[in-house]
């Protein structure tokens, strides 16, 4: 029994579950022939003997086989705007010449050297990436500085109403189309996320929405101030329950000290707070509720920020604006009738370069955020435009001369060192500690699971 136990083969039964897999050896005596007969296993060089196929026998026989390159190609847009996309292949020449000698190998020498020069690379481009990216965000809030001194303006002096401005704007902002059409892409989404994308363009037009109608109930700075606001804090939490995406703890101290800023700028000034004056309860309902609209337009534009984090990887930029620019173009006059705002067209040439002043600023600022969205998370690209309400008060004091309040000042201060220090925490440690993500980088580079 000991030597049968012995000699006996081991056959090992796999149940695999989708979290655990686990294993059974179930152990069976030897397969012993009746005595007289004779067996014979095939082996290699036998007639009718097949070998089982090798891991790269295989890759190759999905790679010749498989049809995901035609589906993928197929889903693209057929039409393109000015020039047609080249899909034929590379040929076997030109992809031996991009550095490779003739049997398919790198050139000899090269490969100490050549993983120092894409370390070297790789750390410069995250830097760079970074730099960009930072500076598209910071240009994006001063571009939201200079559109809402510019709604302003155009408000007071040449009566033009807010939601007929977001109309003019989301009606030019249409010729965006040419980008997915030149990109060779639907311009309406791919196909499994259309749904999802339509729901980001709408969420993004009514929050532009309610911004552009609490302009008629209460002042500009109030309510560009507590659109920010409730963005960037609802931002940050519904991108923990929706996405699972967390803050760093340096990150949610500079959050913290730009919230409390905007706080103290949304606090009423003494005349403001005078309780002697009898209110009137129209003006009081009129306020409580372009204060609503407000925070209202901040929730839509945390759902907004926080899906398109979700479509980073299916959506481009091109294809966002024309989806926020033709969902505009459908809820803008719903709006303007529903409020009953009259219509008034501009009638100097002023006016229409004001308001082609104001579009381009609101392109400018949506590519600085898209873009930024596909990098940061959505809380920290809403807390980077906060520092649209400090720069909105210097462009006051110079194109509309109104003194601040203390406590606005005191606000955009710590608004303005918030925002500082969380750039400064993102762009100083990728030079300070290089080392360490090299480091990483060649540990991913050297593990035998790649």
């Amino acid at each position: 029994m000991e030597s049968a136990h012995l000699l006996g083969t081991s056959k090992k039964r796999v149940k695999i579950h989708p979290h655990t897999v686990t294993a059974q050896y179930a152990t069976r005596a030897p397969y012993s022939p009746q005595p007289g007969i004779h067996t014979h296993f095939p082996q290699p060089g036998d007639e009718g003997y097949d070998d089982a196929p090798s891991f790269e026998d295989f890759g190759s026989f999905l790679e010749e086989t498989s049809d995901k390159k035609r589906l993928t190609e197929g889903k693209k847009w057929p039409l393109t705007l000015f020039t047609s996309k080249d899909s034929a292949p590379k040929s076997p020449s030109a992809a031996g010449t991009s550095g490779e000698g003739a049997d398919g190998r790198a050139p000899k020498g090269s490969s100490s050297k050549g993983v120092g020069e894409q370390l070297a690379s790789f750390g410069e481009a995250s830097v760079s990436a970074s730099r960009l990216t930072w500076l598209g965000l910071l240009g994006a809030g001063l571009a939201h500085a200079v559109l809402i001194v510019l709604t302003r303006v155009a408000s007071e002096q040449f009566k033009l109403g807010p939601l007929f401005l977001l109309l003019v704007r989301s009606v030019l902002q249409l010729i965006s189309i040419a980008v997915p059409l030149q990109k060779g892409e639907n311009p309406f989404g791919p196909s499994g996320y259309r749904l999802h994308l339509l729901f980001y363009g709408i969420a993004y037009s009514l929050s532009l929405c309610c911004a552009y109608s609490s302009l008629t109930f209460i002042s500009n700075g109030n309510a560009t101030t507590t659109w920010r606001l409730m963005t960037t804090a609802l931002s940050a939490i519904l991108a923990f329950l929706l996405l699972e995406e967390r803050l760093g703890l340096t990150d949610v101290i500079s959050i913290i000290a730009g919230l409390f800023g905007l706080g103290l700028v949304l606090l009423p000034t003494v005349d403001e707070y005078n309780v002697d004056t009898p209110s009137d309860p129209v003006v009081f309902w009129k306020g409580a509720f372009g204060w609503s609209l407000s925070a209202l337009a901040g929730l839509w534009m945390a759902l907004a920020l926080v899906g398109y984090r979700s479509l980073k990887e299916k959506v481009g930029v091109g294809t966002a604006l024309f989806t926020v620019s033709w969902t505009g173009c459908i809820l803008s006059p719903a709006t303007l009738a529903l409020l009953q705002e009259g219509w008034s067209w501009p009638m100097s040439a002023q006016a229409w370069g004001l308001i082609l002043g104001l579009v381009t600023c609101s392109v400018a600022a949506f590519l600085g955020m898209t873009h930024a969205l596909t990098r940061l998370h959505p809380a920290i690209v809403s807390a980077s435009q906060t520092v649209e309400v400090p720069l909105a008060m210097l462009l006051y004091l110079a194109v509309l001369p109104e003194p601040p309040s203390a406590l606005e000042i005191i606000g955009n201060v710590f608004v303005l060192i918030s925002v500082s220090w969380m750039v400064a925490m993102k762009l100083l440690p990728s030079r300070v500690v290089p080392r360490r993500q090299r480091e990483e980088y060649e540990e991913i580079l050297d593990s035998p699971i790649k």
